[in-house]
């Protein structure tokens, strides 16, 4: 089965919380997949043969939370071709902050592994927080989508 990289962006734990059962879903799959809160660019780049999902919730202006904008910048700034990285991305945000900022931390990553030549497994999915209380309502769906196509 697929090694699969899970790398969180979380403020006040709820892109967390979707990441955990993300990751219990897959590892009930029979994948090997690991949970990253923190991570540095060489957590990252142990995934760029195999999958990454990132998962993350977006900050004031749309911005990228503060425990993935690190990794986040040392993939712009050193900007490594990854072209047998396969990826997905789970993206939380608040409709009512406007179109520009909804998303915008999961738009930004969706774009950025574009550009380094990965190889998107999933159309990003977008959770509004004004409509889905419970952002696993509309990612169930998705996650199961997304294990077919690691098949």
């Amino acid at each position: 089965m697929a090694k699969i990289g899970v790398f969180v962006g979380t403020v006040y734990g709820g892109a967390e919380e979707v990441a955990h059962e993300v990751v219990d879903q897959l590892i009930d799959k029979g994948h090997a997949a690991q949970l990253y809160l923190e991570p540095l660019l060489e957590d990252f780049l142990e995934y760029q043969h195999d999958v990454a999902l990132v998962i993350t919730s977006t900050t004031g202006q749309g911005e990228i939370p503060e425990n993935l904008l690190p990794l986040f910048v040392a993939l712009k700034d050193r900007f490594p071709l990854m072209p047998a990285l396969k990826f997905a991305v789970i993206a939380m945000g608040d409709s009512s902050y406007g179109e520009e900022r909804y998303c915008g931390a999961g738009r930004q990553f969706d774009a950025l592994l574009a550009e380094l030549q990965g190889r998107s497994l999933a159309v990003r999915l977008d959770v509004d927080a004004c409509i889905h209380f419970d952002p696993m309502e509309v990612a169930q769906p998705w996650l199961e989508a997304l294990v077919e196509a690691l098949r």
